[in-house]
């Protein structure tokens, strides 16, 4: 089972690129997000035609998520449990046979003396709680997506840059641990434990993508269920260099499931 993970930073805009991303690689499962559109709005057919299952939750202008998957995936849920003023889309949960699958697009958090802040950090206590239910029932738990965190100077190339922005803050990063501490890996760190120079997302700003000034901040968090099915984990920077690109670019796993 290949899963992917791709913040395609509105789907209507990239659907030619995703969907010829599709075609060549035809990934098990991908875990999207910032769909930028209503749930109703999202080009199902184009998808379907591929031969994938789709979930979505939508949200117009902003956020969104989906689940594509070859095999028909069972939805868990589309809310994140405890608080149930938050209405943003932002969390898909689904299973696949014995899989328990979820795609996250965990808030931004800048700037970091407004509210977006704190909402940030609230999502992630509720994300680990979430976290720690799903590993009670012993399975495969994949917890895929944007995270929306740096975690260590190494996966920057300017740690200095990003030293007053939410993706990198102290608090930011224990939430991040606090998920791995109860049982996760990070696949990435696992089977690459002191590569340098891997990034997910260049920002459009200051030709980040030509010098190469990234960060890693989408990532798969997997269950010791799946980390011992884990065989491969890799970024495929290919989409981030073509025209009209998102500022993201996948990142890959196979698992022996």
């Amino acid at each position: 089972m290949i899963i992917a993970s791709w913040n395609v930073n509105s789907i209507k805009m990239r659907l030619p690129i995703v969907s010829e991303w599709l075609k060549k690689e035809a990934p098990d499962v991908v875990l999207l997000q910032e769909l930028k559109c209503e749930t109703a709005a999202f080009p199902f057919m184009e998808i379907e035609s591929l031969g994938y299952h789709v979930l979505v939750k939508g949200q117009k202008a902003y956020n969104g998520v989906a689940i594509l998957s070859r095999e028909k995936a069972t939805l868990r849920t589309d809310i994140l449990d405890g608080d149930d003023s938050d209405v943003q889309a932002r969390y898909i949960e689904a299973e696949i046979k014995d899989v328990i699958i979820s795609t996250i697009y965990l808030p931004n958090g800048n700037p970091l003396d407004t509210e977006k802040f704190p909402y940030k950090l609230g999502f992630m206590k509720r994300l680990q709680q979430r976290a720690k239910q799903l590993l009670h029932e012993q399975r495969p738990v994949i917890l895929g997506g944007d995270y929306n965190v740096i975690p260590a100077d190494a996966d920057a190339r300017n740690p200095e840059e990003w030293r007053n922005d939410a993706l990198a803050q102290p608090e930011s990063r224990a939430h991040f641990r606090s998920i791995l501490h109860q049982g996760y890996s990070e696949a990435f760190r696992t089977l690459h434990p002191n590569e340098t120079g891997a990034y997910t997302f260049w920002d459009y700003q200051a030709g980040s993508w030509p010098r190469d000034n990234g960060i890693r901040i989408d990532h798969l968090l997997t269950s010791p269920e799946a980390t011992d099915h884990l065989t491969r984990c890799w970024i495929d920077k290919a989409p981030r260099g073509l025209e009209k690109a998102s500022d993201h670019t996948p990142i890959m796993a196979e698992f022996s499931l």
